[in-house]
């Protein structure tokens, strides 16, 4: 594999993926810091070398570097990597906002899968009200971050609007075992991971209910239909919800037993409720606050998403789950 030039990174969050593409990166060979809003965190990560509430059992590479001053990683990096909650996305995008550094130049890349509840803004469409015009990227794809952590192969895409911007994303990133591939559709891959988020959710519902592989089946390929219709209707290529950043990450999230999503609905599908089980998590739960904004999405756009629509209901208005699964089996009947 060819030698790619030296890049300076900059790694914003302290999550598992944030730590994964930190560690992915300096291996690689370039010049990686990372910065947290907890700067207590950042001294334990650096100390032990190990995310212990994120990605227990992982060594973080000695050559990521941890640094508590934004200004100085936001000053010192050409590639920021905004691996940051959606629900906390902009207050990041508006301190570095606040410190009147030049950005021309700069590749802000987003890994986060959720959208701006309020706003129903995409985490790209935040960078650049807050930040200008500055060049923005997504990257994407079905990513367990232990898997990729422990050197299992992953495949992934990165989308930018001019191509070489995401070539250059694909270099930093790419090895034996993270392969990267490239893509200019940036709504498409953005979207792919918000939307999937909640078919996801469905599919734990189905498994905390006790239904089996047929049903989980029929949930992915159902599921998929309704990313496409909503993808679709905001501009996005029909085609890239095929691919990695769609049927992939779709197809992970729905069957890994790490996937979070997944594993939040099997926990409604067996009675809890959504506040307790987000209360009790140490981590972001994007398809619990991702299917609002979804919902309302697809009524601004004018697009049938039945599945969605059930979803939300068991979530924020208590619909029974077999109830909200038997009305989706038991709708008018018609053609694939």
């Amino acid at each position: 594999m060819k030698k790619t030039k030296i890049e300076k990174i900059a790694v914003l969050g302290d999550g598992a993926w944030a730590t994964t593409l930190a560690g992915v990166a300096s291996k690689n060979g370039h010049d990686v810091m990372v910065w947290s809003v907890f700067p207590d965190y950042l001294d334990e990560l650096d100390r032990m070398r190990e995310n212990k509430v994120y990605m227990p059992g992982i060594s973080i590479p000695q050559g990521v570097v941890f640094e508590k001053d934004l200004s100085k990683v936001i000053s010192g990096s050409d590639i920021i990597i905004f691996a940051i909650p959606s629900k906390f996305f902009r207050a990041v995008a508006k301190a570095i906002k606040d410190l009147h550094l030049p950005l021309k130049g700069k590749i802000f890349v987003n890994v986060a899968k959720g959208i701006e509840q309020k706003t129903l803004k995409r985490m790209t469409e935040v960078i650049k009200e807050e930040l200008g015009n500055v060049k923005t990227a997504v990257f994407s794809g079905p990513t367990i971050a232990s898997e990729v952590a422990r050197g299992l192969p992953a495949l992934i895409v990165a989308s930018a609007k001019e191509k070489d911007d995401a070539k250059r994303i694909q270099e930093i990133f790419s090895n034996e075992y993270f392969r990267v591939y490239t893509s200019t559709d940036v709504l498409g891959v953005e979207m792919g991971g918000p939307l999937k988020n909640i078919i996801a959710v469905v599919a734990g519902i189905s498994d905390g209910v006790g239904f089996g592989s047929n049903a989980k089946a029929a949930i992915l390929t159902r599921g998929i239909v309704e990313i496409q219709r909503l993808g679709s209707a905001m501009g996005a290529k029909k085609k890239t919800f095929t691919g990695l950043a769609g049927l992939g990450d779709l197809s992970t999230t729905c069957i890994s037993p790490e996937s979070r999503n997944r594993g939040f609905g099997e926990r409604i599908g067996k009675g809890e409720k959504m506040e307790d089980i987000v209360k009790k998590s140490n981590a972001i739960i994007e398809g619990a606050t991702t299917t609002e904004a979804i919902y309302q999405m697809s009524k601004k756009y004018g697009v049938e998403m039945p599945i969605t629509e059930q979803v939300y209901k068991i979530l924020y208005e208590n619909k029974d789950p077999k109830k909200a699964i038997f009305e989706l089996m038991t709708r008018e009947r018609k053609a694939e």
